[in-house]
């Protein structure tokens, strides 16, 4: 090179075919793995933390989207969305309050009663001339009762107490949780529907909007069926009841009416409470209850079930199964609840966009 000065480095000249190879770090690599993994194990960790409050969040929107054709329908009759919540909750307050009408006289009657009986009891125990005197001279009650519960069964039994009671603070915080939160739920669907249609690319956006509309309506009819057929099942209770002589016929009829809407099981187990509850009038009458209840079961089946869902969905029975398996496994009686809905969304969305496009391959 002219003037013996120094040559820099090469570079490669375009179109020459050299590349540049991308240097690669394994420490990088492993470090970049461990911060994911470490990210996914801390998220993982506080979704399990807060599953009780997410669950009782998924409840209020399922409260929701259930009462909004009701909610819709008002707001249509020239109310206002607002007023048309405000009618809503007011009718719901109104039933939860005579449910505890029912419900707080019965259970204040019965343990002022049981606690009546506690003194009459411990005294027939020492009447050796009666039955509970002769059973505790055969068997000695007093004595093995002191010994099985121990020294410490103070401790224990206000531990217990405190257990129940903090259980019942926790049932009521997350009852006005729900509430609370689906009335802003309620309030603002629109909004909120609108906020997440925003998501989908516009090009699919009205298809979309149209699609979970229907969604959203089949499943506040499929709901609204529901709650007939429930109803139905807790009047048929309350006059059975009454016509048998059966205690608690309002009480029964109620608790029946809201295990009625707990899909395959909840009607089973309101039968069986009130076979039961009928076991103090006679045993033929308890006998009796619980052949009502079985021809109840079928009639509710194959009777009143489709003629209160002919204007919603037909959902499979096998699906129905499948549904509230899964989702009581995954969250307990409200994944049962919710089962059969989300069911019948996937359905939608199965027949009206994924099985046509399929088709049309």
């Amino acid at each position: 090179m002219p003037g013996g000065g120094r040559r820099g480095p090469r570079r490669p000249r375009a179109g020459s075919g050299l590349r540049v190879r991308p240097t690669s770090s394994w420490f990088a690599t492993a470090f970049s793995i461990g911060l994911g993994l470490a990210l996914a194990y801390t998220t993982l960790q506080t979704v399990l933390r807060i599953s009780g409050i997410l669950t009782l969040l998924l409840l209020a929107l399922f409260v929701a989207i259930s009462l909004e054709p009701v909610v819709a329908w008002l707001a249509r009759r020239r109310l206002g969305r607002g007023p048309a919540v405000a009618v809503v909750v007011i009718g719901l307050l109104g039933v939860l309050a005579g449910f505890l009408a029912l419900v707080v006289p019965v259970l204040s009657d019965e343990i002022s009663a049981l606690v009546d009986a506690v003194p009459k009891w411990l005294g027939q125990l020492h009447d050796h001339h009666s039955t509970l005197g002769r059973l505790e001279d055969r068997y000695h009650l007093i004595s093995k009762a002191r010994e099985q519960l121990g020294p410490g069964t103070g401790q224990a039994v206000i531990g217990g107490l405190l257990g129940a009671g903090h259980i019942v603070i926790n049932a009521m915080m997350g009852t006005a949780l729900v509430v609370v939160v689906t009335v802003y739920l309620m309030v603002g669907m629109e909004q909120l529907k609108h906020f997440v249609h925003r998501f989908i690319p516009l090009s699919r956006r009205a298809g979309a909007v149209d699609l979970s509309e229907r969604i959203m309506l089949r499943v506040g009819r499929y709901m609204l069926g529901n709650v007939v057929t429930s109803a139905i099942a807790g009047l048929a209770t309350f006059l059975w009841c009454v016509g048998l002589g059966v205690p608690y016929a309002a009480v029964l009829g109620m608790f029946v009416a809201l295990m009625d809407m707990v899909p395959v099981v909840g009607s089973t187990i309101g039968g069986v409470v009130v076979s039961l509850v009928a076991l103090a009038v006679s045993f033929p009458v308890a006998l009796g209850t619980a052949g009502f209840y079985i021809g109840f079961r079928l009639a509710e089946d194959y009777l009143i079930m489709p003629k209160a869902m002919a204007y919603a969905v037909n959902v499979h029975p096998i699906v129905t199964v499948v549904a509230i398996v899964i989702g009581g496994a995954l969250l307990g009686v409200v994944g049962a609840l919710i089962a059969i809905p989300v069911a019948v969304g996937i359905g939608i969305v199965l027949e009206e966009s994924v099985f046509p496009r399929i088709d049309a391959v």
